[in-house]
């Protein structure tokens, strides 16, 4: 046998590695007991029909000396429910509803204050869709609450029926600073924020300019101006009159902000170097979650980054529910700035050593299973989260409903995206354009050993052009550079370079329907830093040397300064969405800072700082002033591609490309007609770090607006000349 599963409520099928043997009904016995009423052989299958199964019973299965769990097949997926979930109050009673479909009894436990130790208990009643519910006369405005619930153990876990879970459906959490995250919902009105009028702010998809940031990274460090106890908060994003936050957003001419998960997410993983439940955290030693990606409740804002958010072990976060109506501030404010805000979020795993609610209500409903029933990890996260499901889809969908409707939230980028199903992925656009037809939906496209932008593409979404990324700068600093480098790999070309211009289209061999769906960037969160991989490419930085001061650590040599603004012009006059990383437009380099943490890497630079709520990751912007020059150049760009529109609304027929001899140079016309512009332009790029390259203009009065030292809208000198000379890694735009 290789596995057994609960097909129908009465019948369960064996599968088996080779032939199916001769067998009778006595050859199979089940603990507990289960009555087999008849046996037959079906295509590559024994059934075994029975008496009526119950779900919340674990079944393991013995036949001719061989014993294996019985897994629930796909039977759990006939349970569904449109019901409201969650707590919600209808002026008369207060309802609780939890979906559980295999719990044995759930029970809701309602308390006065948080730190009470024992509440009033209520016994909740299941109803045939497997939602348990009880309602209660009058409102509970301030109280707080969680579940407890026995239901099916499979032996490759530890549960205990008496540990309080919260409500997965939680609009507002309270909880302790502590890896297992304890918490309480927190029943309040979300509802009574003055939103004086806001609305979604209508930005086409070609119009995006995304800054990607981390809320709490762009005022935590001193540099930024905020008030100190406003220091990495919600409140302190949108401080006015300070170099950092919102204000500095602003101040590059970016029109959207996307930040790193902000709903309520595990900030601590398990104590550095000790065995907890047979693992010890070798690999963690802050033993902290700062990035966001482990998420424990998808429909509450993250409480540590209120005002008197704190990480003090055996802190409460959250007891005033204030995250609610900061956050609101916060979209509010980027509102008002004509900014929109979108959300990173994450479908395809939860949490992964709290008390994450879905893996206490019902592991083999929600997640994905290996053949011994533990999690499967193709995330890399310790689970994955089964999205196809009926009701784990509904709760997906639900959520971005929530969040658009709740916190006027614009869009949102799903984190390996490639993982959720293509079903949920319809439901989601179909369900989100009914409350904004302009609603932004953003793929990382890969993940689970999956890689399909342009399925996304198919289904009307945008995602993230790795393309874009690794031709350009290049796939890795080490043996993988790209064409600013004065390098071609793998499908890198000049035709390749010249497609990316043009939106990375299908019809040319791309990956996208519609140039919309190609959101181009050259740096995110993950890997190092833009600037951080030129140094590296350069040879002017090391992985394993230390680096010593602030003047070796950001301030870019003639060479790093080159590159940084090549890029950027490249990416720049890419049709689609563009995306830039926080600390991008100064080259911002990640290394590790002093801390008390045993880490033998300080100094050093980091690709992967997700555990560093310090220096490493917060915005310093003294940097910013140290290279100016590169921030202004990233302005003057933005500034261009928002005054003319050839950047972002041309078609291929209004981009002309001209031949050269040399492989590494490019030269172009961006043609002006139907794209609502006034002006044509003419773009030159030359990839060869070795040698200048002189091209001849053609006919016409021109204007220099973009070289190798200035980017912006007004002109840096009228051409006189028949010709011009494009110096190695740089580029040119002339305007007409």
């Amino acid at each position: 046998m290789i596995t057994a599963k609960i097909q129908e409520f009465d019948q369960i099928w064996i599968y088996f590695a080779d032939e199916i043997p001769e067998c009778k009904v006595q050859d199979f016995v089940f603990t507990p007991g289960l009555k087999i009423f008849s046996i037959e052989n079906r295509d590559n299958a024994i059934v075994l029909r029975t008496e009526s199964i119950n779900l919340a019973t674990t079944y393991k299965l013995k036949f001719k000396g061989n014993q294996i769990l019985v897994e629930t097949g796909d039977v759990l997926d006939r349970f569904y429910s449109a019901s409201e979930l969650g707590c919600f109050w209808d002026h008369r009673e207060t309802f609780f509803r939890v979906f559980a479909p295999r719990a044995k009894w759930v029970k809701l436990e309602l308390f006065e204050t948080f730190e009470q130790q024992k509440g009033t208990v209520h016994e909740m009643h299941r109803q045939s869709d497997g939602v348990w519910e009880v309602r209660l006369p009058g409102n509970y405005l301030g109280y707080f609450y969680g579940y407890k619930l026995d239901r099916p153990v499979d032996g490759m876990e530890y549960f205990d029926a008496n540990t309080l879970i919260c409500d997965p459906y939680s609009k507002v959490v309270a909880t302790r600073n502590e890896y297992l995250h304890p918490g309480k919902t927190l029943i309040m009105e979300t509802d009574g924020f003055d939103w004086e009028n806001d609305k979604p702010v209508s930005i086409a998809p070609e119009d995006l300019l995304i800054y990607e940031c981390h809320l709490r990274d762009m005022t935590a460090h001193k540099s930024s101006g905020v008030d100190e106890k406003l220091k990495g908060s919600y409140e302190g994003f949108i401080q006015s009159g300070i170099k950092g936050g919102l204000e500095y957003v602003k101040s590059l001419g970016m029109n959207a902000v996307e930040f790193l998960p902000l709903q309520e997410f595990g900030n601590m993983e398990h104590p550095y170097g000790k065995n907890l439940n047979g693992s010890t955290n070798t690999w963690n030693p802050y033993a902290r979650n700062h990035w966001g990606y482990m998420t424990s409740y998808f429909f509450a804002p993250e409480s540590y980054y209120t005002t008197d958010g704190t990480m003090i072990e055996g802190n409460v976060n959250g007891l005033d529910g204030k995250q609610v109506s900061e956050l609101k501030e916060v979209v509010k404010a980027c509102h008002k700035g004509g900014i929109a805000v979108i959300l990173d979020v994450v479908f395809n795993h939860v949490s992964q050593y709290d008390r994450n609610p879905f893996k206490h209500i019902d592991k083999q409903y929600y997640f994905r299973l290996n053949d011994d029933n533990s999690y499967c990890s193709a995330s890399g996260c310790g689970n994955d989260f089964k999205t196809e499901r009926a009701m784990s889809r509904k709760m997906i969908v639900d959520c971005i409903k929530y969040w658009m409707r709740e916190y006027h939230i614009d869009g949102f980028r799903f984190d390996l995206a490639a993982m959720i199903d293509m079903e949920t992925v319809d439901l989601i656009r179909e369900e989100a354009k009914k409350i904004n037809p302009n609603v932004h939906l953003i793929a990382e496209p890969w993940g689970g050993g999956y890689y399909n932008p342009a399925e996304f593409s198919e289904h009307g979404w945008a995602a993230w052009n790795d393309q874009v990324r690794n031709g350009v700068k290049g796939q890795n600093p080490d043996n993988g550079l790209g064409y600013i480098f004065g390098h071609y790999f793998e499908f890198n070309n000049k035709n390749t370079i010249q497609r990316y211009i043009t939106g990375n289209l299908v019809n040319d061999g791309g990956l996208f329907q519609d140039k919309r769906h190609s959101v181009n960037y050259l740096e995110s969160h993950d890997d190092h830093s833009f600037g951080d991989f030129v140094r590296l490419g350069l040879r002017q930085a090391f992985y394993d040397k230390v680096v010593a001061g602030t003047p070796n650590q950001v301030l870019l040599t003639p060479e790093q300064l080159t590159l940084n603004k090549f890029g950027a012009l490249i990416l720049m006059i890419c049709q689609g969405p563009v995306m830039i990383s926080e600390g991008q437009e100064f080259a911002r380099s990640k290394v590790i800072a002093p801390t008390l943490v045993p880490d033998s890497h300080m100094g050093r630079i980091d690709h992967n700082s997700y555990n560093k709520d310090n220096e490493t990751n917060w915005i310093n912007f003294e940097h910013a002033d140290i290279n100016r020059e590169l921030v202004d150049y990233y302005k003057g760009l933005i500034s261009l591609r928002h005054e003319h529109p050839v950047f972002r609304k041309s078609d291929e027929s209004n981009i002309e490309f001209f031949e050269h001899p040399d492989p590494l140079f490019i030269s172009c016309m961006f043609n002006k007609a139907e794209t609502g512009d006034t002006n044509d332009f003419l773009v030159y790029l030359n990839g060869n770090t070795q040698k200048s390259i002189a091209v001849d203009l053609p006919k016409g009065a021109w204007c220099l607006v973009v070289d190798h030292e200035y980017a912006g809208t007004q002109p840096i000198c009228d051409i006189k000349v028949k010709s011009l000379t494009i110096p190695p890694s740089s580029g040119m735009i002339l305007r007409k």
